[in-house]
Parts: C-alpha cells; sequence; structure tokens
C-alpha cells in the first residue's frame, strides 16, 4: 500500500483530511503509534485543503495595497476577496466590516480599545480569559462579571437582571461565548442577544470554539460582533477576525497607528502633524498584514461550507455521544458541566479522574498511548474553579501541576476534537482511560518546569 493509501485509509472516518494524521509517535513502552490529536480547543490541524491552497498561492505572495506590481495586484485581491469571503461565511450585513486581527485575543481587545467612553460591560466569569479579561485594561469602562449560571434560561434571566437594573443607563456591552472551551456546552446566543437589545445593549460573540463546529449568522444571531481565531478553524499563520457593526469602530482611535491605518498624513505649520485616518476596516489594520492567514481563513470557510455544517454536525454528534456513553462507564471519572449532562454541545469536554493528578493522567496519556490533550485550568480560571467547587484562592495555574502525580491538584484534562478526527482516536482515547483507571499507569512521572514528565525509566 503507498504512503498516500496509507494516510487516506487512517483517516476514513474523518470527513475532511488534516495535516498530521500520518504522524508516527514513539511509546515510552516501546514502539510507535499513529498521533491522536485529540486538542482541537487549543488550536486544531489545519485542513489538508487549507494547506494546499495556501502552497498554490505563496509563490506569487506579494505585499498588498498600493503596490503596482502583477503580485502585489494578485495578492491584494486574494486579501480583499478572503474579506469578502469570511464575510459571507459568517452572514454579515451590507454595512458590517470584517476587520483581520491576530487572534480572538487580540480581536476582543481591538473592541475594547473601541467602546465609548463610560460602557459598562457585562460578562459572565465562565468566558475565556480572552473575552474575560480585554475589558479591565480601560479605566473609564466599568465591568460587571455575572455569576456562572447553571442552565441555559438562568443565563438569559441573570443578564436581563444586571441590565434592568444597571445606572446610569448609557452604552452597554454583552460579553458571551458561544461554546465554552472548557465543558462544550452551547450557550443561548440568540436569547441573549434578544435580551441585550431588549435594554439598548450591544452584544459580542466569542465564537472561537463555535465557529469550527456550527455555523455562525451574525445576522440571524442578531449579534453586534463575532470574534474568532484561525488556528481554531483549521487555519494556521496567526490570524483572527472581528466582524460586525462599523459604528463604533470607525469613531474609535485607530487600534494600531501606523501606515495603511492612514489615509493623508500632512505637516501642520506648528510642526506637528495632520492626520486622516480611515474608516474602513483599513483603520484598525495598520502595518502590513498576515496575507496568508487571511487566505488561510478564508480558505477553511469555504472548505467547511462546501463540506455542509449538517453532516459535518450530526457525524460529530457520533463521537459526543460515544465519548460521552464511555466515560460513563468508569465510575472514576467526573465530567464537569454547567448545564447538566444532556445540554447540547460541542467535541469539547472535561473531567477529572478520581485518584489523579489531571497532568499526570494527561502525561500518561501522551506518552504511554500517544494521544494528546490538554490538562490545566484552559484560561478560564474562574470557570474551572466553578465546576471544581473550589475556593477562589485556592492555588492553581494554567497547565502547570502543583501536586505530585497521584495526587489532586486544581486542574482538570480537556479532551476534543473535529472535523479530522477518525472513529480510532475517541476509541483509543476511552481503552485508555478504562486501562489507566483500572491498571495505573505502566510508567513513572515527575514534575519538569512546571510540565508532568516520564522518568528516564518505569523504576
Amino acid at each position: 500500500m503507498s504512503v498516500a493509501a496509507v494516510a487516506a485509509d487512517r483517516s476514513v472516518c474523518a470527513p475532511l483530511p488534516v495535516l498530521g494524521r500520518d504522524v508516527r509517535v514513539p511509546l515510552v513502552t516501546g514502539g510507535e503509534v499513529d498521533y491522536a490529536a485529540l486538542d482541537y480547543a487549543a488550536s486544531a490541524p489545519a485542513l489538508q485543503r487549507v494547506w494546499d491552497d495556501v502552497a498554490a498561492y505563496a509563490p506569487y505572495y506579494g505585499s498588498v495595497h498600493r503596490g503596482a506590481g502583477y503580485l502585489s495586484q494578485l495578492s491584494t485581491d486574494l486579501f480583499e476577496n478572503s474579506r469578502r469571503t469570511i464575510a459571507e461565511f459568517l452572514g454579515c450585513r451590507a454595512d458590517d466590516q470584517v476587520v483581520f486581527t491576530r487572534s480572538t485575543t487580540d480581536s476582543l481587545n481591538l473592541l475594547a480599545a473601541a467602546l465609548p467612553q463610560g460602557t459598562r460591560v457585562f460578562v459572565f466569569e465562565t468566558e475565556h480569559h480572552a473575552s474575560l479579561l480585554p475589558w479591565e485594561q480601560r479605566a473609564d469602562v466599568a465591568v460587571t462579571y455575572l455569576d456562572a449560571p447553571r442552565t441555559p434560561q438562568q443565563a438569559v434571566d441573570t443578564l436581563e437582571k444586571a441590565l434592568a437594573e444597571r445606572e446610569p443607563y448609557g452604552p452597554a456591552l454583552v460579553c458571551v461565548t458561544g461554546a465554552s472551551n472548557v465543558t462544550g456546552e452551547l450557550w443561548p446566543v440568540r436569547e441573549l442577544a434578544a435580551a441585550a437589545h431588549a435594554h439598548g445593549a450591544r452584544i459580542v460573540l466569542d465564537a472561537a470554539q463555535l465557529v469550527p463546529h456550527h455555523p455562525v449568522d451574525l445576522a440571524e444571531l442578531d449579534v453586534d460582533w463575532v470574534a474568532f481565531s484561525g488556528h481554531k478553524l483549521y487555519a494556521p499563520f496567526g490570524a483572527g477576525v472581528l466582524a460586525g457593526r462599523a459604528d463604533w469602530l470607525q469613531a474609535a482611535a485607530p487600534y494600531l497607528a501606523g501606515g495603511g491605518a492612514s489615509r493623508k498624513v500632512s505637516r501642520r505649520t506648528d510642526g506637528g502633524v495632520d492626520i486622516e485616518w480611515h474608516t474602513t476596516a483599513a483603520r484598525h489594520e495598520a502595518g502590513s498584514p498576515n496575507v496568508i492567514g487571511a487566505y488561510a481563513i478564508a480558505s477553511a470557510c469555504q472548505a467547511l461550507t462546501e463540506a455542509g455544517f449538517p453532516a459535518l454536525i450530526a457525524r460529530e454528534q457520533q463521537l459526543i455521544d460515544r465519548l460521552r456513553a464511555g466515560l460513563t462507564e468508569v465510575p472514576e471519572v467526573q465530567v464537569l458541566s454547567l448545564f447538566g449532562a444532556d445540554a447540547a454541545r460541542v467535541g469539547v469536554l472535561s473531567f477529572v479522574v478520581e485518584g489523579w493528578n489531571s497532568s499526570h493522567f494527561a502525561a500518561a496519556l501522551s506518552a504511554e498511548y500517544g494521544i494528546g490533550v490538554r490538562d490545566g485550568l484552559f484560561c478560564a480560571h474562574p470557570l474551572v474553579r466553578t465546576l471544581l467547587g473550589s475556593d477562589p484562592q485556592d492555588p492553581g495555574e494554567c497547565g502547570a501541576p502543583e501536586a505530585a502525580p497521584g495526587e489532586r491538584s486544581l486542574n482538570a484534562i480537556r479532551v476534543s476534537f473535529g472535523v479530522g478526527t477518525p472513529d480510532e482516536h475517541v476509541d483509543r482515547f476511552l481503552r485508555a482511560v478504562t486501562e489507566l483507571v483500572t491498571n495505573g499507569a505502566t510508567w513513572n512521572y515527575r514534575t519538569e518546569d512546571g510540565r508532568c514528565v516520564p522518568a528516564r525509566s518505569a523504576d
């Protein structure tokens, strides 16, 4: 069998091929195995389609905007066509803007910088730090943190109450996730948007974990902005998107001052300069843009659209059901959830194992089974603390265990998957969990540089 045929066979159950599907990794117990990438929620592998599209464009790469050369003009067309492709993918309205950023974090910091003075921001404590923290950077913006809801309806009721009681009645922004990066649970975005607008507030959707799994339509969800990262959407190269209403963005000072953001700069007689800034998305895209990153996102959007979200969602739900059923059979496993076992979710699930340090468990999955998962607090510290029932002051740090292997520490294990995940990866994961809980690790582990790693021998 050819290498290509072997690679195709390994991913036969995955809807879309991704890079790395044929990577072999060594095991501490001897031999090697196909790497099972189950950490999509951190960074999803690149779609083969995206990689091929970028490789085909690479020889024609050139500077965008204002260049007279053929490659510059071609790159400019590619960049702006990518913006239009993404706008269509997101269901943008006619007057919405699509601004290219570095990531979800960058997008939400950009929006935070553009808020009108005196804006009050409402954000649930359950948010990823990317959507929890940017608002604190503005001294003239007030932030109201809302307690973790235990049902979708409680989320809507909590927001309704907080908005109704706000004083003074000025500009307001609600920030909410579409799907939790810890539990994978879907949030009632449309209902939260309706509540926000009923009280004169705007809403931004953190879609970092939602957009790779479900269609996101700004008009249908009636959200004012959406933010996401390319590297969650099977597109590498460090690009992100902030899409939505233009008025606050146009009224704000440029996020970065420099070339590309300015239309005209002239000296004044007093020795200073007068600056006329763009009112388009370019206003917040100073500097040489990440053309390849933008094109990669557009390519991923096209690939997902052509594959069809209904089919992708149905197949992912089969893996979710398989995963949940398998973990239910292991009494020592506690799955973390806000909304309950039957809540709708994407392919993201976190859990703890009785008698295990989560970092030790994750290290054993990697070293002994070739399975990559995530452990820690997932850059959502308040949420994980709430789910684990810990005191806010209990020690804990994202990805850095404080306890020795076998001792409990304030962290959890997260498994996540997507369109490139074969059935075998989920089956191997479930088998590994059962074997580790039943028989323990076959290797010894130690903490080194804040990570749990295999010792040099099993002695």
